[in-house]
């Protein structure tokens, strides 16, 4: 039976991720995952598309508040409860093409950030009285859904043998294997065969199908260049910059995607909202192929 070998949150989209044991998951998908976002002056996203060097910024949960450090610069610190930023300035931002809605958390994060990137920047934390919808087109199994600062929905769920196999093609050519931080999951799965993932309609965590909690998935993730930035080092390794994408584009496109190459499989919380996920617990996953 296929079990949660690994849950991550990334706190600041496009900035390094937390690895946990467990995580309460929410209507918007882990808690504390994409709460907050770089953004230019105008409220413009920045990400490692861009700004690989984003990769360095790392963070972790202190009392109350996210901690957050990267290299030659001083710790930075802001409250984890919007409602401690004081009055902030409420600011209307795009993710992609959905309107999103943030409170600028001040002055000294402007500063640290434009510092470290170089560029005029702005830090943001997700407008608690706002929501995100989530494109209708794929929600409508559950009801509708929401989201905060990911890039379209709330949960990530990659299974580990998609990428033993992925690094065995890869090492094939002599290419080094890489890491699953690569790819940014939310939930990682083991006891699924390579890439069963496809074709998971929805996962049932914590009892029969009728009880605890349920994940749709419901839209395979297409990757951009991000899988080929180096996390460790804020750059693509110089000897494979192209790697893997130029590996998963012989095998991994997606006709029904346009060609894309997808890796991983986005989900819905169709059940379960306020639960704990927890590395270890087994999962039910049920398949299905289409017509």
């Amino acid at each position: 039976m296929p079990t949660i070998s690994e849950l991550f949150v990334y706190p600041i989209k496009s900035c390094a991720g937390v690895a946990l044991n467990e995580a309460r998951l929410l209507a918007t998908g882990l808690e504390y995952d994409r709460r907050w976002m770089v953004t230019d002056p105008n409220g413009a996203m920045l990400t490692q598309r861009a700004y690989p060097r984003m990769a360095l910024i790392t963070v972790e949960f202190g009392d109350q508040e996210l901690v957050i450090r990267a290299p030659g610069m001083s710790e930075l610190r802001t409250p984890l409860d919007p409602a401690e930023l004081g009055a902030p300035q409420k600011v209307q931002t795009v993710v992609w093409r959905d309107t999103a809605y943030g409170l600028d958390t001040g002055e000294e994060s402007a500063t640290w950030f434009s510092g470290f990137l170089g560029i005029p920047a702005r830090l943001l934390h997700f407008n608690p009285e706002r929501e995100r919808i989530v494109d209708p087109d794929y929600t409508d199994s559950v009801g509708g859904a929401i989201t905060h600062f990911a890039d379209g929905f709330p949960l990530l769920v990659v299974g580990q043998a998609s990428l033993d196999d992925l690094n065995v093609r890869l090492n094939r050519k002599g290419a080094p294997s890489i890491p699953m931080d690569r790819f940014r999951p939310n939930v990682v799965l083991t006891g699924l065969d390579a890439y069963e993932e496809d074709y998971v309609e929805s996962l049932h965590i914590d009892g029969a199908a009728d009880e605890g909690v349920q994940l749709q998935l419901v839209k395979l993730c297409a990757r951009c260049p991000m899988p080929t930035i180096d996390q460790a080092k804020g750059a693509p390794d110089p000897d494979w910059p192209n790697e893997p994408t130029d590996t998963m584009s012989v095998y991994r496109a997606n006709p029904q995607r346009g060609g894309a190459v997808t890796f991983g499989n986005n989900a819905l919380v169709a059940r379960g909202a306020g639960a704990w996920l927890r590395v270890g617990q087994t999962v039910d996953a049920e398949l299905g192929f289409g017509d």
